[in-house]
């Protein structure tokens, strides 16, 4: 039997009326081929059979005999649709129907009726996906020419084939549409040779693409219906195919690709995730995109679609940890973060850390038996290691609201000078974080006499107050107003700084009334203005408030030059990025106006403002544009080298001819060694001299004109090498991989960078791992602490105390410990020493400056603060001299705990595992989002890149992420396994 098959496949397939049915090219020739290649494979008997029924059928429809078209078109689909349920290899029925494709396609020419040519052109369309060449797109031709609605049918392999073709016919228009719209290209921008080969209008694909959608949607393939909407820009479009099953999944896949789209793709992401959220009540997903986008409306549409006063809570305790605006009736007490004090030491109790810590429990001197470390503790100047023993206090006890050093020795203050004592009170502030009781301390020191103790009062007042908003009193307002405008610049100035830290992400209109005026005054010195626009800047982050751009921008076009090349003009180009964190594309407003000020410092401008609105968003084209700013230009470098060439000729004649009249002197010398220069000589050669410098007068000042040029824009290009690192570790910041790729660019800059650039970079290495300890990082920062360039050392130092604040890490300790040996007689790296360990170990091991949390959202508070002190360490002995502007890193640290509440919100016990966070994006079923989890018992500590889950269903979770402050409600079902 398999014989006969196998002789009549031989032959030439033969109509009902005797004639040949025509292959491809050469019909003998392709027989022969096709014979050869059957010989080769050796087909099996099933294999033949179908092939033989395939060549029948495709005999028929060659005929003429319509009668018979319906049925063998029928057939014929069916015997292909039955192969393409596996789809492991190319299925038979289209590798044996390849050679007769182009036979079907004249025959669909040939064809009058409308249904047979739909039916054929559905075929078609699957048969295209084997034969057709580049750029034909065959599949997606027939498909829109076919009536027949059963895509599904002919299975996932066809479908994503489809989806592909949509997608790049769709682009291709899209090219073509900005080709003839653009006078200046005549020539189209889509080659011939990947041009669609027929007309197909915008609308024909995008109501095609939805009706492939929800397909995908139904068999697991929500990253390519996501990818198809996005192709044909109509990702708007998505929320109507979203069901209960599948939303999950695809807001998953939708958020993870935010980091990878360019502006406004981002934007409408987040959006059309946070609809579908919103209409599937994941009110706290909600909420963190809400945040993200920065939107009050959307924040009261979440608040809004619940009466539910307990998710209020729980929604309200997620704002008070961004340090939110946002005002909500019922809820303003928990939003203004004013239950933190108690949940804090509730930790503190719980896991026994209520017992205050001195410095030296931190640096451990004892250990160090060297004679550099004998005098590692005292130091040489006795009252700045005291300073930093303050500084380090304030951060170990940070928020426990008792101390052993400051509070209970009031003699202790005055073991510092100066200034110092301004910090060394202020400490006090920070002991007593978020506990008003802390006002009751301070207010001994507000009616002592030194203006220093006074004004760290003020201060203090500010830093206890840091994020805490009853609403109706504000006591920090209260207490610091009087003095903002106090003639005493060290008074005015603690209590800018004080309300500054105090209101931070609060948008307190009557600070902007109070602190408005002072910014934009510019017959003040230049240090005020630079505070409270500072001041406003944190209170109203991310807002483009135009009032605060105003004063600002009025500073920096009225000021002289002099005044613009002091430190506080960085605080001042700051103050403006920082009202634009994370504003994208509205800061090109306040651009075009900065480039209207004729001085060089505007280009630093642009790059700060720059890297602040897009913070976090991964823009791979914004930081190759700082990349390249920090490339020394080539063309410059060519032309000081023909210049050099120049100068070397001038310079040798100048020394051959300064040679030989210096041996005719000598000549002259030896042969008259007592005559000396006669008077009349004398007199020409003054006269001389006084008719060349009034003809110099003038070129005299051209040259000085030119020289100050020279220097500002000298002082500007550091400004802008120094934004510009940091840049890269802003933007960098929100994605992974652009993390570590621009940890690679840091390492060839501090190879091949000047020492500005030098200086800047562990700054960035700093911001971009904070409290984030990896021994990577923490192992490269410690061989840059032992730098040639103290600048560079210093700046080291302080960037590992960043990457492990709040972390207690061991192995970064003891770094520490040995650098402070290292550096016992180099008092101001000493200082900074002991700042990091007090960073490392800050409030005990419990706090964090991490700038995400595992939503993903950008803390902006916490940027802004960490950015202040990172531009003020640009130059390290401004910092020192101003080191009281370290404590605005205290308005951007939070608790890093899990606290479970019960619906009345008294805090109860529940087993967590916390674990490394696991991305659980686009994998099948319901795989773990924790991996290497150990159990513990609420309240916990949560570490970077750490996520926990409850043990047990015994309760549900208000939120959808256990982070914070968690409320939990008892599950009804629940039933206590034996």
């Amino acid at each position: 039997m398999v014989e006969e098959t196998a002789k009549e496949q031989e032959k030439p397939i033969e109509t009902s009326n005797g004639s040949q049915i025509p292959t491809k090219g050469e019909p003998v020739a392709k027989t022969q081929d096709n014979k050869k290649d059957d010989d080769e494979e050796e087909l099996s008997e099933e294999d033949l059979k179908l092939k033989h029924n395939l060549e029948n059928l495709v005999e028929l429809l060659i005929e003429d005999k319509s009668e018979l078209h319906e049925d063998a078109l029928s057939q014929l689909k069916d015997l292909i649709r039955d192969s393409t349920s596996s789809m492991t290899a190319v299925p038979k029925p289209l590798k044996f129907l390849r050679p007769y494709y182009p036979q079907l396609c004249s025959v669909y020419e040939k064809w009058q009726e409308a249904k047979l040519r739909s039916l054929l052109a559905d075929a078609l369309s699957v048969l295209a996906m084997t034969y057709s060449d580049e750029g034909k797109r065959d599949s997606l031709h027939f498909r829109l020419l076919s009536e027949e609605k059963n895509i599904e049918n002919w299975g996932h392999e066809y479908v994503r084939h489809l989806a592909l073709e949509i997608g790049e016919v769709y682009n291709e228009q899209v090219e073509k549409e900005a080709g003839e719209s653009s006078e200046t290209s005549p020539e189209p921008l889509s080659t011939s040779k990947s041009e669609a080969t027929f007309d197909v209008s915008k609308e024909s694909l995008i109501q095609l693409s939805l009706d492939i959608v929800p397909y995908f949607l139904k068999h697991n393939g929500e990253a390519d219906a996501v990818d198809l909407l996005l192709e044909i820009e109509s990702i708007d479009k998505l929320p109507q195919f979203v069901d209960d099953n599948t939303f999950q999944r695809v807001c998953q896949y939708m958020i993870a690709c935010v980091p990878l789209l360019p502006p406004p793709d981002d934007i409408f992401f987040l959006q059309t995730t946070y609809s579908i959220y919103l209409r599937e009540l994941q009110l706290t997903e909600a909420l963190a995109l809400a945040i993200r986008l920065d939107d009050e409306s959307l924040i009261r549409a979440v608040f809004d679609a619940t009466s539910d006063s307990v998710i209020h809570k729980q929604l309200a305790f997620i704002l008070s940890a961004q340090k939110s605006s946002f005002q909500y009736e019922g809820v303003q007490d928990i939003i203004g973060n004013t239950k933190l004090s108690e949940h804090f030491l509730f930790l503190a109790k719980e896991l026994n850390l209520t017992i205050p810590k001195v410095p030296e429990d931190i640096y451990k001197s004892h250990l160090d038996n060297s004679s550099k470390g004998a005098f590692a503790g005292t130091g040489l100047d006795s009252a700045q290691q005291n300073l930093a023993a303050s500084f380090v206090n304030g951060f170990l006890n940070l928020g426990y609201s008792s101390d052993k050093l400051i509070v209970s020795d009031d003699n202790w203050v005055y073991k510092t000078k100066g200034s110092g004592m301004t910090s060394t009170v202020a400490s006090i502030g920070s002991i007593y974080q978020w506990n008003l009781d802390g006002l009751q301390q301070l207010d001994k020191y507000l009616y002592v006499e030194e203006p220093e103790v006074k004004a760290g009062a003020l201060l203090g007042i500010g830093i206890s107050a840091s994020g805490v908003h009853d609403g109706d009193v504000e006591p920090a307002m209260l207490l610091l107003q009087e003095y903002v405008t106090n003639p005493d610049k060290k008074l005015s100035s603690a209590a800018i700084l004080g309300l500054g830290i105090a209101f931070a992400g609060s948008r307190n209109d009557e600070l902007l009334g109070l602190l408005l005026p002072i910014a934009a005054d510019t017959n003040l010195p230049i240090e005020t203005s630079a505070m409270a626009s500072m001041a406003l800047a944190h209170a109203f982050v991310g807002t483009c408030n135009g009032d605060i751009t105003t004063a600002i921008v009025d500073n920096l076009l009225e000021r002289t030059a002099t005044e613009l090349k002091t430190e506080w003009t960085r605080f001042l180009t700051l103050a403006l990025g920082i009202l634009y964190l994370g504003q994208g594309d509205q800061v090109e407003d306040v651009l075009e106006t900065i480039s209207a000020i004729d001085h060089p410092i505007t280009s630093a401008i642009e790059v700060l403002i720059n890297v602040c609105a897009y913070t976090g968003t991964g823009d791979v084209l914004l930081i190759q544009d700082l990349l390249h700013r920090l490339t020394p230009k080539e063309k410059k470098d060519e032309e000081e080298e023909e210049n050099e060439d120049e100068n070397a000729g001038d310079l040798e004649g100048a020394i051959s001819e300064g040679l030989t009249e210096s041996l005719d002197l000598a000549g002259k010398e030896e042969q008259e060694p007592e005559t000396t220069v006669k008077q009349e000589d004398k007199m020409d050669v003054d006269e001389e001299s006084d008719k060349k410098i009034e003809n110099d007068d003038t070129t005299g000042d051209e040259e000085l004109s030119k020289k100050k040029e020279e220097e500002e824009k000298q002082y500007a290009l550091i400004d802008e090498l120094t934004y510009a690192v940091l840049g890269i570790a802003m933007i960098a910041m929100g994605e992974e991989i652009g993390k570590e790729m621009s940890l690679r660019h840091f390492s060839h800059l501090m190879h091949y960078g000047n020492e500005h650039i030098r200086k800047t970079v562990p700054l960035a290495i700093g911001l971009l791992s904070v409290s984030d300890p990896q021994v990577k990082i923490f192992d490269t920062l410690s061989r840059f602490s032992h730098d040639a360039d103290l600048d560079v050392s210093m700046n080291s130092i302080f960037a590992m105390g960043l990457t492990g604040a709040g972390t207690n890490n061991a192995r970064l300790a003891q770094l520490l410990r040995q650098l402070a040996s290292y550096y016992s007689r180099e008092q101001n790296a000493l200082f900074i020493t002991r700042l990091s360990q007090g960073l490392v170990h800050l409030g005990k091991g419990t706090m964090t400056f991490d700038i995400f949390n595992d939503a993903q959202v950008l803390n902006k508070v916490t940027l802004a603060s960490l950015l202040t002190v990172l531009v003020g360490l640009v130059t390290p002995s401004f910092m020192l001299d101003h080191h009281y502007l370290f404590y605005y890193l205290n308005s951007g640290v939070r608790p890093k705990y899990i606290l479970t509440l019960n619906e009345e919100g008294e805090p109860i016990k529940v087993n967590v595992r916390v674990g490394q966070a696991v991305d659980t994006v686009g994998q099948a079923g319901k795989p773990k989002t924790i991996t290497g989890w150990i159990t513990h018992s609420t309240p916990v500590l949560l570490g970077h890149g750490e996520r926990a889950e409850l043990e047990t269903n015994e309760y549900i979770n208000y939120a959808s992420r256990l982070e914070g402050v968690v409320i939990l409600k008892k599950n009804p079902n629940y039933r206590e396994e034996e």
